[in-house]
């Protein structure tokens, strides 16, 4: 098969998205690990190997649908090309590596998603912009936190009903516990949804290489595995700035607070995941921790601290894609 992309340009933008997905890993391991680590259950050491193995064991559970749509769903395959790749990418990796320095839980999906659509509109304007998969991504950058809030509230308010009339020292106990097994499921439905967009984004490349046809339905296997691996890496490494903000700025938390939001969190995600949504794990366990705080009372919350991500995550779409567009134009220049 000839390709349409030389070579090593191939090479060089497959180990950039890799990178990416590394960095994804990296940006959010907070979501994995903040609420487990600021309530004192695993150090953070120990935190991460356990939420990078949990990411992981994601591969051997859910389908490709959320791949599907970001190869698929939001710019029209036949008109990218490398250098939309490369912009989509630089948009994403800068506006990720901004939002670390400042410890901003940005979203590294959106951010990837509005690369996509900037280095696109930079080559051809709107027409191959795919409005169905953008408005159902666009639409869960609401959902996805109103439900893991609503979630996590509701699974506070059951516990706290459930554990009325028993000792603190021992629900703290048996929560402690539990919240081993909260984390894992939450790593898992992380694993679920952000891997799989840099699956995506890496199809769509080698479908305007010509290596993969484009009614292919599966990336080839080696992308897979790659990326569970790079995101479990990346998590492993941690992004301890946006740790804090994630586990203790928002709100305290308790073991039976960490439970609530990361159930409340993992079920959301489990449900975009199933669904074929690439959604915000950012978004929807700051939602999930709120709707915990909230459920204490509403001055538990810090309410202008979440404010001030909110616009963060509105900002994230267009802020990465006009870095992606200038990408594009570097990328007419580099490549």
């Amino acid at each position: 098969m000839e390709l349409q992309i030389p070579l090593m340009t191939l090479g060089v933008l497959v180990a950039l998205a890799f990178a990416f997905d590394f960095m994804n890993g990296f940006h959010d391991a907070a979501n994995s690990i903040a609420t487990v680590v600021s309530t004192g259950v695993l150090r953070p050491y120990q935190a991460v190997v356990w939420a990078a193995f949990f990411n992981f064991v994601a591969i051997f559970i859910f389908h490709l649908k959320v791949a599907a749509t970001v190869g698929k769903g939001i710019v029209d395959p036949s008109v990218v090309d490398h250098y939309v790749i490369f912009g989509a990418l630089m948009g994403a990796i800068s506006w990720n590596v901004i939002t670390w320095y400042y410890g901003i839980p940005s979203s590294s999906s959106h951010a990837l998603i509005g690369g996509m659509i900037g280095a696109m509109i930079a080559k051809a304007g709107t027409g191959p912009l795919l409005a169905p998969g953008i408005i159902k991504t666009s639409a869960f950058i609401f959902v996805a936190p109103l439900l893991g809030m609503a979630l996590g509230a509701l699974l506070m308010i059951l516990v706290s009903w459930i554990c009325l009339r028993a000792a603190p020292r021992r629900v703290d106990r048996w929560f402690r516990r539990l919240q081993l097994a909260s984390s894992a499921l939450y790593s898992i439905g992380h694993g679920s949804n952000d891997a799989q967009k840099t699956m995506g984004i890496i199809w769509l490349l080698l479908i305007a290489s010509g290596v993969t046809a484009q009614d292919s339905s599966m990336p080839p296997y080696w992308v897979i595995v790659g990326c569970y691996v790079a995101m479990a890496l990346g998590t492993m490494f941690g992004g301890w700035r946006i740790v804090k903000t994630m586990g203790q700025k928002i709100t305290k938390l308790r073991p039976v607070g960490g439970f609530a939001a990361e159930t409340g969190g993992a079920i959301t995600l489990f449900m975009a995941s199933g669904l074929g949504i690439p959604v915000s794990t950012t978004h929807t366990i700051a939602g999930a921790i709120v709707g915990v705080g909230s459920a204490h009372r509403t001055k538990a919350v810090r309410w202008g601290l979440a404010g001030n991500i909110v616009i963060a995550w509105l900002i994230t779409i267009p802020a990465a894609a006009a870095m992606a567009a200038a990408g594009y134009w570097l990328g007419r220049v580099l490549l």
